[in-house]
């Protein structure tokens, strides 16, 4: 039974607290204005033993490691945001596009060796073995690369489309970064597509099992194709495509440390698979009604796979109303494809028209009153009353997996941490040192507990992924309390 009680959300101040939690996970110098301010530098030679700068960009969750595949995608979902619900974030989007540049600027360099796209920094076997602050990593901070010999599709298409829609972000503010961003979108495009083959092959041993491509790279080259167009409108990406889109219809069996996955469908969409986020992409920004097909058709699969009353759902609900597919970090879920949900609602708006999920009938509305479900979830309407966004509402996670948040400052403790000093914090049942004001954590279980737990890093570990496309959902509702 789904929860049915009215809640009242400050849907603009979970927004400033989901857009400043990036700011926590920042790597690299610090800039005069950062507000986190327990934060410090970190991570200074990122690159510098093989003479590339690499500084900057972020962690991407409670490690201290720069994994660039679901940073690109973090980086994607905060722009789209700010193309779709910038003109309703008021002075908020101003620290969106701040957000987004930290990327940008690190995306720059890593893509700054023609031939080469880096993918990685740092060794996550060693860090995954410490418990120490950013600031004191003594961790191996190797970078990885993809390349012509080494290809890696997926990271690189992904970095493209990071680019393009963030070019887009910048274009009214500042025309010069956005051509800069849109120009390198294109060249990183054109060599994940003239190389292609998964970076799985060529970097496994150091990217998985964390983020191993189980779903193929065909769907980044896909979506970095959309964006390329949405940002250019040139005739070469609308064909590519078009031409290209028939080759998600196949669900791949990909082996990967001998086993097996499915590779994604119309109904996924996350860090690794962008099959439905593509297809309502591309129904927002076509102008020839003709080419609709697989789009549309395929957009509207998704949102009867999502919809409780839908006779094809295959997803699962908890008692309280929350999402579930599987996979680590279940809120991911919840926010990335709550997002779609909205950003279709608003296609269905300008074609006017609904959706049929065998004979249950769908309207916009709906989508709305879905994804809002989601996010007042999130946001404390649950059973256990609680907010899964840290130092949002009244009850919020207090032990979360995360090694900055959970050791003293270096404004209490300003001596060097080694790699096993922070045990004793991490097993501590005390809440965490510092606030990582805004994160969103993996969230409970699919029986609405929640055991707020360091060691449970499944449920309390925070994610840029997850956070980045909620900015998106907040700024939404901050302005639309109906649809």
């Amino acid at each position: 039974m789904v929860l049915e009680v009215a809640y009242s959300h400050d849907y603009g101040d979970a927004l400033s607290k989901s857009i400043l939690f990036f700011e926590g996970q920042r790597s690299g110098k610090l800039p005069p204005n950062q507000r986190m301010n327990w934060r410090k530098d970190s991570a200074l030679q990122d690159g510098f033993q093989i003479g590339v700068d690499l500084t900057g960009g972020y962690y991407d969750a409670g490690d201290n490691i720069k994994f660039n595949f679901p940073m690109a995608f973090s980086t994607t979902m905060l722009a789209w945001s700010v193309l779709e619900f910038g003109k309703t974030m008021g002075s908020e989007q101003q620290h969106a596009l701040e957000a987004i540049r930290w990327a940008t600027d690190y995306f720059l360099k890593a893509t700054s060796i023609p031939g080469f796209v880096f993918a990685q920094v740092g060794d996550p076997y060693s860090d995954h073995n410490c418990w120490e602050r950013p600031e004191d990593m003594d961790t191996n901070r190797t970078p990885y690369a993809v390349s012509k010999q080494f290809p890696g599709s997926e990271v690189s298409a992904e970095i493209a489309a990071a680019l393009a829609a963030s070019s887009m972000a910048f274009r009214p503010s500042d025309p010069v970064y956005s051509a800069i961003l849109l120009k390198r979108a294109a060249m990183v495009f054109e060599f994940s597509d003239k190389y292609r083959g998964s970076y799985n092959d060529s970097l496994g041993p150091w990217t998985c099992p964390f983020y191993c491509d189980f779903g193929g790279y065909e769907d980044e080259l896909l979506w970095g194709a959309a964006w390329l167009f949405r940002a250019t409108k040139a005739t070469y990406y609308w064909n590519y495509v078009v031409k290209n889109i028939h080759n998600l219809e196949n669900i791949i069996t990909k082996n990967i440390n001998g086993v097996s996955y499915n590779g994604g469908s119309f109904a996924e969409f996350g860090w690794d698979s962008k099959h439905a986020g593509i297809n309502v992409l591309v129904s927002r920004i076509m102008k020839n009604s003709s080419s609709s097909d697989p789009f549309v058709p395929n957009a509207d699969n998704f949102v009867c796979s999502l919809l409780p009353e839908s006779p094809t759902k295959s997803v699962s609900y908890s008692p309280g109303g929350l999402l579930f597919k599987p996979g680590g970090s279940n809120l991911q879920h919840a926010t990335a494809l709550s997002f779609l949900l909205v950003v279709y609602n608003r296609y269905l708006k300008q074609a006017d028209r609904v959706i049929h999920c065998g004979d249950v009938v769908v309207n916009r509305a709906r989508l709305i009153q879905v994804a809002r479900g989601q996010v007042d979830y999130i946001l404390g309407s649950n059973p256990l009353n609680m907010s899964y966004m840290v130092g949002y509402g009244k009850k919020s996670p207090q032990r979360i997996h995360h090694r900055g948040s959970s050791l003293p400052s270096i404004d209490k403790h300003p001596q060097h941490m080694d790699c096993k000093d922070g045990s004793s914090y991490f097993e501590s049942s005390n809440p965490n040192q510092n606030l990582l004001t805004g994160a969103v954590v993996g969230g409970p279980d699919i029986n609405d507990s929640y055991a707020d737990s360091r060691a449970d890093f499944v449920h309390s570990e925070p994610t840029t992924y997850v956070n980045a496309p909620l900015v998106g959902l907040l700024a939404y509702f901050k302005s639309n309390s109906s649809p």
